[in-house]
């Protein structure tokens, strides 16, 4: 099957290089393996040790790692895997399950035509395996019907890039972030979801103190620990803000008109519509809810500050208007020529290991292959390229209306890879309505357990991150290689290889006789090429990498890290595009926008007075399907949670760790309370990662609004309308136990988390239980205590009826400790975090038996909560350091190495540094 030098033949035995799993920055890594000689039953020789670290000569990270990318090879255990073909729940061969997959295609398109059949892929696939499933569905089948999640993330920037440049091109690198001298970061907390690149600014702010920092976010989060200037922005008012900024620099003469007549068009139109909802400053500030002073210096500083580099992440793109925020951000960067030029231009960060390889491949349903759009032109040159006369002819069907296609019964088969739409998607109890209701659902995942394989009538075992081979795009459009570590485990196999398999048993045998990932790679490199010359402008299409269209197989090995365009004029490949305009626009020019700001549709009201923001967190990522697996990164924040502002809180009742409700049109959540200054009043913010495979109740989607921008189908994770309340419940408590639980206990909340020696469960009941002790007996497993005795564990137990408080511990025949519950009458539970320890002992010293009961860790024995996920340091260490004399962030990590890896958790050790000064001089006060 494979027919290169990749390391899925011959595996290197020292050290492999390859590219992160995880988000669109694209980091370099270094993968060093120790192997265990002995076989297992799978027939795989697997590592002993798997050391990650960062590849110092990766342009993208340049040897640095976030917690997520260090902790990869803590998830590569085999038993998570899905390790072999199901069909309808049965084990079955993998001839059996393609021939099963062709077949259920070929009918459905037989009986109700080719739009009756779909693919929803993902950013997690390679550039290879996303090549050849367009190819067969667009090229073969006939139907447009294959979208990606890369549309719930960023397809708002790229309709924004295609109404500005004329094609999805991003214009910046990584590299302006060192030649910046301001730098705006507008809806994204970088600090969490792209850590290598705030550290690249950070360490780029450190060296050029005279370097502004500007956060637009609606939040204040960790990112604006390095901001000279934080604008809390009401939500969904961007537009309102960058029109404003437009038609500041028209008053201030900070207009490029040079370039704007040169290279741009629909500059008048632009400034028109900006002015109409910008008349002055202030109408600006009330409109985004901001002060007037601020809003006036960041205007200052874009206006005087040539270098302006503008970074934007999903705040901007996952919204109802979310093409136009691009756009007019975009307007902002043409109409003072700062695009294309050092330190200078827009850039869209994405949020997926290869969303952009899914864009230049035609991921997106609105797209052709090799950044062509649909017209008859473009349909035609593919159809010659692929020697096919089946193109699809119009734009399929993006993803929220793909799944509601598959609730209405319009497609009946639907292919899933690399995703989990029944958690991702918003308003997911429709979503598994529909996948419920469908006739075949075909999944394809290296795991064995999520939301949306519990729908699946056929499961495929896919290779996973370490298996992998071929290659992905990051956000600067570099092209990386990801290698495999290992062979496949079980009977794992390629996404391209299971597609391929598909279409020729489909009747297309020639047209996927692919025999390895780099005979898909040279197709795809000539594609790019493919009657695209410089000299006929109407041919030209910015995506070009056919200098790589005959590279052999060991080259194709070997290849480094480069930038596309990649051409014979461009050797080296490109770093920046349009510093002297060359859009690819018919007349090569680029278009201004009109943007007339709207309110998103769903607004607060007497019954949803709150409105929900969503996002994600440090150390974890999409749905936990594989993060969930390394222990450390469960540690920092280990359950669903909401945050919101202490007004909101007292008027609801709710306490800090209490457990709160979100209710929607659409549905319910309940997660732990965070009461923080950080959101706005009148506002909620939960994080999107967990599922119903790890809580019962957390799941944020089914509360969020399927409303979808007009122009990108993207839907509008940051805005929905929300009611919430406290949890009222009887009984609160949690559960730590050294066996894996096969049933989860009966409870109205629960959440599952994994340690690295044991499994803990947070639950509360909202309803009396009749026997506590008993309970906690039976969730733990046994019957009662005299079952847990005939074990031979010996039982420590503790019991107040009249306050509701029950404790249980047990410890096994070798002296370590086999479980602990404590059940209570309030949220005010002891901290887990020492009592996790003491599944990692090798045994339970007498010390430690007297204080299991109460969950209060022996004096100096109790780290806290964890700050520092790479080195699993916690508060009250942080704390203890400080009052040993640590002053600041260098000191602590000198000390106890928090915050030297990643970096991720210096915000909150400056918070704690902060905190211990302001109880130092009270304390000093009162004496």
């Amino acid at each position: 099957m494979n027919c290169s030098t990749s390391p899925q033949n011959e595996i290197n035995p020292n050290s492999t290089h390859t590219t992160c799993a995880y988000c669109g920055v694209g980091c370099g890594i270094k993968a060093d393996i120790e192997r265990n000689k002995a076989t297992d039953t799978l027939g795989q020789n697997q590592a002993q040790v798997v050391t990650i670290s960062g590849l110092d000569s990766h342009p993208s990270n340049l040897g640095k790692l976030c917690s997520k990318g260090s902790a990869l090879g803590e998830t590569l255990a085999h038993e998570s895997r899905l390790l072999f073909p199901e069909i309808l729940g049965e084990r079955s061969s993998w001839d059996e399950a393609l021939d099963h997959v062709a077949n259920q295609f070929s009918e459905c398109i037989a009986k109700h035509g080719a739009d009756s059949v779909a693919f929803y892929l993902s950013g997690q696939l390679l550039t290879e395996d996303y090549y050849v499933a367009n190819k067969l569905m667009k090229g073969f089948i006939g139907s447009a019907n294959v979208d990606t999640n890369s549309r719930l993330c960023m397809s708002s920037s790229v309709v924004g890039h295609k109404r500005a440049f004329g094609t999805d091109t991003v214009p910046a690198c990584y590299e302006d972030i060192e030649c910046a001298d301001l730098i705006t970061i507008v809806g994204s907390n970088t600090a969490w979801c792209h850590p290598v690149l705030f550290q690249r600014i950070k360490r780029h702010k450190e060296r050029n103190p005279h370097v502004k920092i500007v956060v637009i976010d609606p939040r204040r989060t960790q990112t604006c620990d390095i901001a000279d200037l934080h604008l809390p922005v009401a939500l969904g008012s961007d537009t309102w803000l960058f029109n404003g900024l437009l038609t500041h620099l028209a008053n201030t003469q900070a207009i490029d008109h040079s370039f704007i007549s040169q290279h741009c068009n629909g500059f008048e139109e632009a400034l028109a519509a900006a002015q109409a909802s910008s008349s002055n400053l202030e109408a600006i500030a009330n409109a985004c809810n901001l002060d007037t002073k601020d809003l006036a210096n960041f205007f200052t500083w874009f206006t005087e500050i040539d270098r302006s580099l503008t970074l934007y992440s999903q705040g901007v793109n996952q919204s109802s208007r979310g093409t136009d925020k691009v756009n007019s951000i975009l307007n902002c960067h043409l109409a003072t020529g700062r695009i294309g030029k050092p330190g200078s231009g827009p850039l869209s960060l994405t949020g997926q290991p290869n969303a952009m390889g899914g864009r230049e491949v035609g991921g997106l349903a609105n797209t052709l292959a090799a950044h062509m759009d649909f017209n008859a032109e473009n349909i035609n040159r593919l159809g010659r390229f692929w020697q096919t006369s089946n193109v699809a002819k119009e734009p399929g069907l993006p993803a929220v209306d793909m799944f509601d296609a598959i609730h209405a019964g319009k497609i009946k088969a639907v292919w899933i890879m690399a995703t989990n739409p029944a958690v991702s998607l918003p308003n997911t109890n429709k979503v598994k309505q529909a996948l419920a209701k469908c006739e075949t659902v075909i999944v394809s995942d290296c795991v064995n357990k999520s939301d949306t394989l519990e729908f699946a009538t056929v499961k495929l075992p896919a290779t996973g991150w370490s298996e992998k081979d071929g290659t992905v795009t990051n956000s600067e459009r570099r092209i990386s290689r990801q290698r495999a570590l290992f062979s496949p485990a079980g009977e794992a196999k390629h996404d391209w290889w299971a597609i391929t398999q598909v279409a020729q048993r489909m009747g297309y045998t020639d047209a996927f006789n692919y025999k390895c990932a780099a005979d898909i790679f040279r197709e795809h490199a000539a594609l790019s090429g493919f009657e695209n010359s410089t000299k006929a402008n109407h041919l030209r299409r910015d995506f070009d990498i056919s200098l790589l269209s005959d590279i052999n197989n060991a080259d194709y090995e070997a290849l480094a890290p480069k930038q596309w365009p990649l051409t014979s004029e461009q050797l080296n490949g490109t770093k920046r595009f349009f510093a002297h305009g060359a859009f690819y626009t018919p007349d090569q020019k680029a278009r201004f926008i009109p943007i007339s700001p709207t309110a998103p549709q769903n607004k607060p009201c007497a019954t949803y007075p709150l409105t929900l923001n969503t996002g994600r967190i440090r150390d974890q990522w999409h749905t936990m399907t594989r993060t969930a697996l390394a222990p450390r990164l469960n540690q920092h924040i280990s359950e669903p949670y909401v945050e919101l502002h202490p007004k909101d809180a007292l008027h609801l009742g709710i306490k800090e760790h209490d457990l709160i409700s979100l209710e929607s049109a659409w549905g319910t959540m309940t997660g732990r309370s965070k009461i923080t200054k950080t959101v706005m009043a009148g506002s909620v913010f939960a994080p999107m990662h967990w599922t119903a495979s790890n809580t019962r109740t957390g799941l944020i989607n089914k509360v969020v609004n399927p409303v979808v921008d007009p122009f990108s189908n993207q839907p509008e994770s940051k805005h929905t309308p929300v009611r919430a309340k406290r949890f009222n419940g009887k009984h609160y408590g949690f559960v730590l136990t050294r066996h894996q639980l096969t049933d989860w206990p009966t409870t109205d909340y629960l959440t599952e988390i994994h340690g690295s020696a044991h499994t803990h469960l947070e639950f509360a009941h909202q309803t009396d239980l009749n026997a506590p002790l008993n309970t906690l007996f039976n969730w733990l497993g046994y019957t009662n205590e005299e079952d847990a005795l005939a074990q031979s564990f010996q039982v420590l137990r503790y019991e107040d009826k009249q306050l509701g408080i029950y404790r249980l511990g047990l410890i096994d025949k070798n002296e370590q400790l086999h479980a602990v519950a404590i059940l209570t009458q309030t949220p005010a539970l002891p901290e887990r975090q020492w009592l996790s320890s003491l599944f990692t002992k090798p045994k339970i010293d007498t010390r430690a038996r007297h204080a299991l009961l109460s969950g209060c860790a022996p004096a100096g024995e109790d780290v806290g909560n964890i700050i520092c996920a790479c080195f699993s340091v916690g508060d009250k260490t942080i704390a203890k350091a400080i009052a040993q004399g640590c002053c600041n962030v260098k000191q602590v990590g000198d000390k106890l190495k928090a915050g030297t890896n990643c970096g991720s958790c210096i915000p909150e050790i400056k918070s704690i540094i902060k905190t211990c000064e302001t109880i130092e001089k009270t304390n000093s006060a009162k004496t």
